[in-house]
């Protein structure tokens, strides 16, 4: 039996965070026309406290939803060019001795920033790429045996080209498994690609992106996200689909316990963006692909997770028709 919601929750979320957080989808929308599904989504991690994977062929959009959600939140910002050349302290920073003071100090690196773009991540070895584990886990990096606090709130927002590109490295597993959701944007339709060329001859949209919401406004909406109702009967439901990734044939590994909390605070933040302070079943249905299909391996396949998406996602979508939805 499908439990009742408590007759003392609220029906709504604060309505000003909803009004901001419609206010920045317009403006993002604005800049990357025809993708209002991937900034939504994309918006919602950002609310979800999470990271976000953008994986798609070059010159779609991906470091450009980075670059307008940035500007967008009104915090600081950084991006760094991943190479085959680039090495952890290029990333977190480095401690050096000042002869002036006779001491050693620490010189932050890129990563000491609110919105971190790591563009074409998959470029660097994986040595590199997991110099990002710590920071995107706990909000701090230790350098040296000293523990550096993050800016708060700090958010990965990295992109990455098809595995099968030029140059490119698997992430490890236990990396895209911190990865809160992974998008791809794909190509425009032809009016929309039409009207980008047509707006691209006289400026770039985002050269006169302004914030539409600050640093303090975004922590605001994460606490409202944080109030959002998850009943009973949705958390039995959300976890009878992840256990279902781990008892398939199909699937060699399936979603950890730390998907799973992703996927819940995600629907969580789509409820909130929704008008709502509960989460309903569509709200999960909606999640699990962007969610779940970088964190499970098919059966028959080398390379453990970040399987291309086309295979792992209808694998999980025959796994949600099988599912019993919460009435």
């Amino acid at each position: 039996m499908v439990k009742q919601l408590s007759s003392h929750l609220p029906e709504h979320p604060p309505p000003e965070s909803v009004q901001l957080a419609q206010g920045l989808l317009s403006q993002v929308n604005r800049v990357l026309q025809g993708k209002a599904e991937a900034v939504e989504l994309a918006f919602t991690c950002l609310l979800a406290g999470g990271h976000l994977l953008i994986e798609d062929v070059p010159g779609v959009g991906k470091t450009t939803l980075g670059r307008a959600l940035a500007r967008s939140i009104g915090g600081s910002f950084s991006r760094i060019q991943f190479t085959s050349d680039l090495l952890p302290a290029d990333i977190l920073g480095v401690t050096v001795f000042n002869q002036a003071t006779s001491g050693f100090e620490f010189r932050p690196g890129p990563i000491f920033a609110n919105i971190l773009l790591a563009d074409e991540i998959n470029r660097t070895t994986p040595r590199t790429q997991s110099s990002l584990l710590q920071a995107m886990a706990e909000g701090q990096v230790s350098i040296d045996d000293v523990t550096h606090i993050l800016p708060r709130p700090f958010l990965v927002i990295a992109t990455q080209n098809p595995m099968e590109a030029h140059g490119t490295y698997p992430l490890p597993e236990n990396q895209l498994d911190r990865f809160m959701m992974r998008l791809s944007l794909g190509y425009p339709e032809l009016e929309v690609e039409r009207l980008i060329m047509l707006e691209r001859r006289r400026e770039e949209p985002i050269d006169r992106l302004e914030a539409a919401i600050t640093i303090e406004d975004l922590q605001r909406m994460q606490a409202a996200v944080d109030q959002v109702r998850v009943d009973d009967s949705i958390i039995d439901y959300l976890l009878e689909i992840v256990t279902a990734t781990r008892r398939t044939a199909r699937l060699t590994m399936g979603v950890s316990t730390r998907g799973a909390l992703s996927l819940m605070q995600a629907s969580r933040a789509l409820a909130m963006l929704q008008g709502r302070a509960y989460v309903v079943p569509e709200d999960i249905r909606r999640l699990c692909l962007p969610v779940m299909s970088h964190r499970v391996s098919p059966a028959g396949m080398s390379g453990g997770f970040g399987a291309p998406r086309g295979i792992a996602e209808a694998i999980i979508e025959e796994l949600l028709d099988q599912v019993a939805v919460p009435v």
